[in-house]
């Protein structure tokens, strides 16, 4: 346990910042479910506005250092493509 008084504040606030980012990490993730729940409906509008929404919750994340850059593209370019791919089949 932290004795010093600045260790004891480092403590809290290492906390707070641990509890805002878990709640920020599980808010991205639910933003990407709602994507690929969408795109298993088959709805693409709905996919495309949800998708929307999780890009900029991605580059949000990226931008705050919760997650890498890279794992934000990689989601983005995925589920972009799954997007995409509704329409392919659909008219094959």
């Amino acid at each position: 346990m932290a004795n010093s008084p600045q260790a004891k504040k480092r403590a809290r606030q290492s906390e707070k910042h641990r509890q805002r980012n878990v709640h920020q990490r599980t808010s991205m993730r639910t933003t990407i479910k709602n994507v690929i729940k969408a795109i298993i409906g088959g709805n693409k509008t709905e996919a495309a506005t949800a998708f929307k929404t999780a890009e900029s919750n991605l580059d949000k994340m990226a931008g705050k250092g919760i997650i890498h850059k890279n794992k934000a593209a990689r989601h983005k370019s995925r589920l972009s493509a799954k997007i995409k791919s509704m329409d392919e089949t659909k008219a094959a």
